[in-house]
């Protein structure tokens, strides 16, 4: 028998929800920094998981942005709109929470609205950094404003106990035909795939001086005669001195940034990358509708 279906991932930023999702599918399928709200869209990983019984499942995850309480600029709007588009269409809804953390406010709104049929899941993260003591009043704490199905402890990052939960996904899951062919990772164009590589490499190195506001976007995608390929990138800031910044001095750290997330994406695509990266001062691009559009969110979300 095969089941296959959807659980989503939800929880307040830096929860570390992408962490967990590529534990889960054993691969990088999202990216991952120290930056608040790093993931902006919804990202599809998918696992394969044999159980007891002898069913093989197909657990598709939607890795969701951070929700926040209050969404004030369009972007974040956009982002909260769509993990919660994503905790809607799935078939099951694991929630994460930092329990170093413990319980924040973004968690409580969380929680309001998850009340409902769907079968939900409970994960502390982090727990390593936190006394067995602490995560058992949290566990307690968080089942008392809203009954789990099951609780989870993990260390995402160590992917400690991972596996135990995507046991409990994959017998979650409807009984029915697989939704994506076995040997498929995850659900995102190759040039927003390397988009994103090289805006985590952005962020991951520009972590203090750069603002949230960056973005990158996949200008071409030149597929060689040599089994190479060659990809040109936009890194889009707002002011001619984060522009600066993303250069570095004599143009070193937009060097350093390439050539890691080439490094990165010639191990993900399994063969020679060329990068080339331009940096553009776009004051107003987190108002350009094509941008929403090219990452899968709604430039007016429904309220």
């Amino acid at each position: 028998m095969t089941r296959a279906g959807f659980v989503a991932i939800v929880g307040a930023p830096n929860a570390g929800k992408s962490t967990l999702v590529n534990a889960l599918v054993g691969s990088k399928v999202s990216i991952v920094s120290p930056k608040v709200q790093t993931t902006r869209m919804r990202v599809i990983g998918i696992a394969m998981r044999d159980l007891p019984n002898g069913d093989r499942a197909q657990v598709v995850l939607v890795d969701t942005p951070g929700i926040f309480r209050i969404a004030k600029r369009r972007l974040e709007r956009a982002m909260v709109a769509a993990a919660w588009q994503g905790a809607d269409d799935a078939d099951a809804v694991a929630l994460v929470v930092d329990a170093e953390r413990g319980i924040s406010e973004e968690t409580k709104a969380i929680i309001d609205k998850l009340a409902g049929g769907k079968k939900r899941f409970l994960i502390l993260n982090k727990i390593d950094l936190v006394p067995r003591e602490t995560l058992l009043a949290l566990t307690g704490e968080l089942n008392g404003l809203l009954p789990f199905e099951r609780t989870f402890m993990v260390s995402a990052l160590k992917r400690d106990g991972v596996a135990d939960v995507l046991v409990a996904f994959a017998e979650a899951l409807p009984e029915g035909p697989f939704l994506y062919p076995e040997d498929q990772a995850a659900d995102l164009p190759m040039r927003l795939l390397a988009a994103e590589v090289t805006r985590e490499q952005v962020f991951l190195q520009l972590h203090q001086e750069l603002p949230y506001e960056a973005a990158v976007e996949t200008d071409k995608w030149e597929e060689r005669g040599d089994s190479s390929v060659r990809i040109e990138q936009t890194i889009h800031v707002q002011r001619e001195g984060q522009r600066a910044i993303v250069l570095g001095k004599g143009g070193a750290r937009i060097k350093q940034i390439g050539a890691r997330a080439r490094h990165e994406l010639g191990v993900m695509l399994e063969r020679p990358v060329h990068l080339f990266l331009h940096v553009k001062v776009s004051a107003r691009w987190a108002d350009d509708p094509a941008h929403y559009r090219a990452i899968g969110l709604d430039y007016e979300p429904k309220s």
